[in-house]
C-alpha cells in the first residue's frame, strides 16, 4: 500500500513537472514577448495569468492527476491556490526587480519555479485529492 502510494505520487510529481514545464515555457515564452513590446511586468503578469490558469486547470487535470473534470468545485479549489501564486509572483516580482533591482526577466524566472512548487503541493491534496 505504502508502495502504490509513493509510486503514486511519484509519478504524478514527473506528469506536473513535464505539464508544467510546457505550460510555463509557453507563459514564460509570451511574458517576454509582450514585456519585450513595452507593457509593464506587473500588469504583464496580471493579464496573462488566468490565461495560464485555465491552460494549466485542464491540462493538469487531465494529465498529471487523471481526475474528472466535470465538478466545478474542482475548478474552485483549483483558483484558490492560484490566487495565492498570483500574489507570489507579485511579491516575488516587487521583492527582485522594486527592492534589490534584478532585471524583471531573472525575477519572473525565479517566480515561475517557486510558485510551481507551492502549486503541485496544493494541487495534490487540495484540489485534486481522490478523498474529496
Amino acid at each position: 500500500m505504502l508502495y502504490e502510494t509513493v509510486s503514486r505520487s511519484f509519478a504524478q510529481l514527473i506528469r506536473y513537472v513535464f505539464v508544467g514545464a510546457a505550460v510555463n515555457a509557453m507563459g514564460y515564452g509570451i511574458y517576454l514577448l509582450i514585456t519585450t513590446l513595452g507593457m509593464p511586468p506587473k500588469i504583464t503578469v496580471t493579464i496573462f495569468y488566468p490565461v495560464f490558469v485555465c491552460i494549466g486547470y485542464l491540462s493538469h487535470g487531465k494529465w498529471t492527476f487523471i481526475v474528472d473534470q466535470k465538478n466545478s468545485a474542482s475548478f474552485f479549489r483549483f483558483f484558490m491556490p492560484h490566487l495565492f501564486g498570483y500574489l507570489t509572483n507579485l511579491l516575488l516580482l516587487f521583492y527582485f526587480v522594486d527592492v534589490i533591482g534584478y532585471p524583471q526577466q531573472w525575477g519572473q524566472l525565479v517566480a515561475v519555479f517557486v510558485v510551481a512548487m507551492q502549486l503541485f503541493l496544493s494541487f495534490k491534496y487540495f484540489v485534486f485529492s481522490t478523498k474529496m
